[in-house]
């Protein structure tokens, strides 16, 4: 396969400050590459070198020749007066101005634009929230037609539903493309191969061939080998030193050589652990009460609504020690609001929150209204004196900082000047020095690089009490939730077993957010003598709510198929159950299909 794009010992310094060193990988025509790396790796910098926006300090960057190259940085720029289709049709290749503004508009339509509750094609890029200038964005490289496109964090801003249509965009592009992502579900999905900048690598890089979760395989193989490796070193240099010291026979010429060797193993042994050392991570800890109270939080058919728009309506559930309830839905669907009723901090409009006697709530804001711009990180960190308080024992505020990635030559800096990855790492070091029953976190991982993500999901993990969780992460919400909540924006609140049930059910809500499927709506209202009768409407109008509740039933009887796999009579009664259960989510099906059928003539 040609290579489109190589690079070859590049090195780029700051402030004397290397961020990487001695770089060399090529991209191969039609891949789907991946960059990852931890915060200060220099993978942005390195993007803008590929794409001879940056000159590197040393090294050489060559591009295939005739290869159309676009760049696609993390902020995105519009000319000012700018509508969503001004926009697109600036970045379309020329022709028949009729012809390219029927492609933009049917790219925008694809995107989401003008559908119900969305931006429309004539909208102000600067009237857009930071989500829908990101779709437009990419709407905008897309049209340029590239040959290798290069993604700076493409998923930034953007809620699932935007993740998911990037994803199926860069799935049915024909042309290379590479990203900087942190999204490991993401990453997984569209990579065909990943790229990590670290300095725990020789080189400098690690690849590999595959999605997310082969690279995780092969990089714990390669830093086990060479840990190993730094073992046998460290022993094989030990005895050497031994025998150096103790062997006067040694420092004659004849030992010259066994010298040397022992001078070279040390030099390997020093590259060897400093490399290993590479690994620092943020040390995440949250400060559970030890509370055993079996309901901390009862909800009792609460409803919640925001304009006299529906949000949720009757929603059930009990929180309890142990249990960890992710909550997903579109943007606008009342997420925050949902985590704001149920710790108590908006009351909701029908049904009882009841929380148990004195709950401890630890709450992570997605908008850091908590952190002063204006204050030293060393108050940020310890509000009063040197000496910082976890778990009953003093700590000082270097040593704090320091379990945060934080060195003592911060702590004189401004919160405001830190970055969003710093700033997150702030708010979760407030947190873990409160004790908390419940801990309610909001969009969490929002600039946390991948390293710091994996120390959170352990964290999550391994608390005892119980979490609300909020995030586009979906790797972390496969890994770390008991429970999956989704909020379909319009009064629904469905239990679903994973992200990919979601997917499909945001899916069918977006499409009949279509202009057509409003139109065909709007038809049917004017005309309802035609197509479904009114009973046969409201039918059709719950059937999705029916469906996901009779595959839930579906998903609860396999979990009991499951437990009773070693009592014959008990998995003979959970099998016929799980049958009807099944045939029941058929039938929803089957009905579905010819309401639908009927409703379109």
């Amino acid at each position: 396969m040609p290579i489109l794009l190589s690079c070859q010992g590049l090195t780029k310094a700051y402030d004397a400050h290397p961020l990487f060193e001695d770089l060399s990988f090529g991209i191969d025509a039609d891949s789907r590459t991946g960059i990852i790396g931890p915060n200060g790796s220099g993978k942005s910098t390195l993007v803008r070198i590929l794409a001879g926006l940056e000159a590197p300090d040393s090294g050489e960057v060559a591009l295939a020749s005739g290869t159309r190259l676009v760049y696609l940085p993390q902020r995105d720029v519009f000319p000012d007066g700018a509508t969503a289709l001004s926009a697109l049709l600036a970045a379309l290749p020329d022709g028949e101005e009729h012809e390219r503004e029927f492609r933009a508009m049917r790219m925008l339509d694809g995107a989401g634009f003008g559908h119900t509750g969305n931006p429309t094609a004539d909208k102000l890029v600067t009237e857009m929230s930071g989500g829908w200038r990101k779709r437009l964005a990419i709407l905008c490289a897309f049209a340029r037609e590239p040959d290798l496109l290069l993604a700076d964090e493409p998923t930034n801003h953007l809620d699932l539903e935007g993740i998911w249509w990037l994803e199926r965009l860069i799935a049915d592009a024909r042309f290379t493309v590479t990203v900087v992502s942190h999204d490991r579900f993401f990453l997984e999905r569209v990579c065909t191969r990943v790229i990590e900048v670290n300095k725990l690598y020789p080189g400098g890089t690690f690849s590999s061939f595959g999605g997310y979760g082969t690279f995780l395989e092969k990089r714990a193989e390669l830093v086990a080998n060479q840990r190993k490796q730094q073992e046998v070193l460290d022993n094989q240099a030990r005895r050497e030193i031994a025998w150096l010291r103790s062997n006067p026979a040694a420092q004659m010429v004849k030992s010259k050589a066994r010298i040397d060797r022992a001078g070279d193993m040390l030099d390997k042994l020093g590259q060897l652990k400093w490399r290993n050392n590479q690994t620092r991570r943020v040390d995440i800890d949250f400060t559970a009460t030890g509370r055993r109270t079996n309901d901390l939080v009862v909800v009792d058919g609460v409803a919640k609504q925001l304009g006299g728009k529906p949000l949720f309506a009757e929603v059930e559930l009990t929180l309890s020690p142990g249990m960890r309830l992710g909550v997903m839905g579109l943007n606008g669907s009342g997420k925050t609001t949902f985590l704001k009723v149920l710790c108590g901090l908006l009351p909701p409009d029908a049904g009882k929150v009841r929380l148990a006697s004195n709950l401890k709530v630890v709450y992570f804001d997605q908008k850091r209204d908590s952190l002063d711009p204006n204050m030293l990180l060393r108050k940020a960190l310890c509000h009063s004196g040197d000496t910082v308080t976890y778990r009953g024992r003093g700590m000082h505020i270097a040593s704090w900082a320091k379990r945060f990635l934080f060195t003592p030559a911060q702590l004189d800096l401004e919160v405001g000047k830190l970055s969003g990855g710093e700033q997150a790492r702030v708010l979760i070091a407030d947190l873990m020095r409160k004790e908390a029953d419940l801990l309610i976190l909001d969009e969490p991982t929002n600039d946390l690089d991948i390293p710091s993500l994996e120390v959170l999901e352990q964290s999550l993990l391994e608390f005892p009490g119980a979490v609300l969780l909020v995030t586009h992460d979906r790797w972390l919400l496969e890994r770390v939730s008991t429970d999956l909540l989704a909020l379909d924006g319009e009064g629904g609140a469905f239990r679903i077993k994973d992200t990919a049930q979601w997917e499909d059910l945001a899916g069918r809500i977006t499409a009949a957010r279509s202009p057509s499927a409003v139109a065909a709506s709007a038809k049917a209202a004017a005309n309802p003598s035609q197509g479904l009768s009114k009973p046969e409407r409201r039918e059709l109008e719950r059937m999705e709510q029916k469906i996901f509740d009779a595959e839930s039933a579906v998903s609860s009887a396999e979990m009991v198929v499951n437990r009773a796999a070693t009592d014959p009579i008990a998995l003979e009664r959970a099998c016929a159950d799980l049958a009807k259960a099944q045939s029941v989510v058929e039938k929803l099906y089957a009905r579905w299909a010819e309401l639908e059928a009927k409703a379109k003539g």
